[in-house]
């Protein structure tokens, strides 16, 4: 049978924000235990008190600031990139669509000013792309099946160094500040030392500015 501790765990678990909250020190354990008291004491089959759900949270809470990740010396937010004025499209596979892809970088080689970033996923391709280019990509995918075009977005990338890779939560602690300020984004595009993101217009201006005077407290 499963111990209060680890019913609270695992309710954390299942709730990012929340467990950040508790990594941070910003929730009230008191307040907590009284909103989730009723789940616990449904999975348990069994009534049990506040204090036992509180104590259960406040050692969560040392664990989570233990394991914590400091991201300042792994990411380097102060090489900050950041590019306007993109193009998203999104085709679907076919059995033609790959010998376009050289095209379409044979065209980007020669702006060498402008972002052409491609994706191939299992079912649809991905490009995003310099507005300057965009009707190329147009006349270069005519015949493809278009599923998306999305205009005036703008990327932000961040600069990694190689320890990412080993790091656990790298990228989930760079895209909560953006959800805890209701940031959203369109696309994500990463490769070994560089993480892009992929905003609306809209969005850059703050999305930069609250990565860029990050601090990891």
């Amino acid at each position: 049978m499963l111990s209060t501790s680890e019913v609270v765990q695992n309710l954390v678990k299942k709730q990012p924000l929340l467990e950040d909250g508790l990594s941070r020190g910003i929730i009230s354990y008191s307040a907590l235990a009284r909103e989730i008291k009723p789940q616990i004491e449904d999975d348990l089959m069994k009534d049990i008190t506040r204090g036992s759900i509180v104590m259960a949270l406040k050692r969560i809470s040392k664990n989570l600031k233990q394991k914590k990740v400091n991201i300042e010396n792994i990411v380097n937010f102060n090489g900050l990139t950041v590019r306007s004025d993109l193009v998203e499209f999104t085709y679907l596979n076919s059995d033609t669509i790959v010998e376009k892809y050289k095209k379409i970088f044979l065209v980007s080689e020669k702006r060498k000013d402008v972002l052409c970033n491609l994706t191939q996923g299992v079912r649809e391709t991905m490009l995003v792309v310099g507005n300057e280019i965009a009707k190329n990509v147009e006349t270069i995918f005519y015949g493809e099946r278009l599923i998306s075009r999305i205009n005036n977005l703008s990327s932000i990338t961040i600069l990694l160094s190689k320890e990412t890779v080993d790091t656990p939560g790298v990228y989930y602690s760079i895209l909560k500040l953006l959800t805890w300020n209701n940031i959203s984004f369109t696309d994500i595009i990463s490769t070994y030392q560089e993480l892009t993101i992929v905003f609306s217009g809209t969005d850059v201006d703050k999305a930069f500015s609250i990565l860029k005077n990050y601090k990891n407290n």
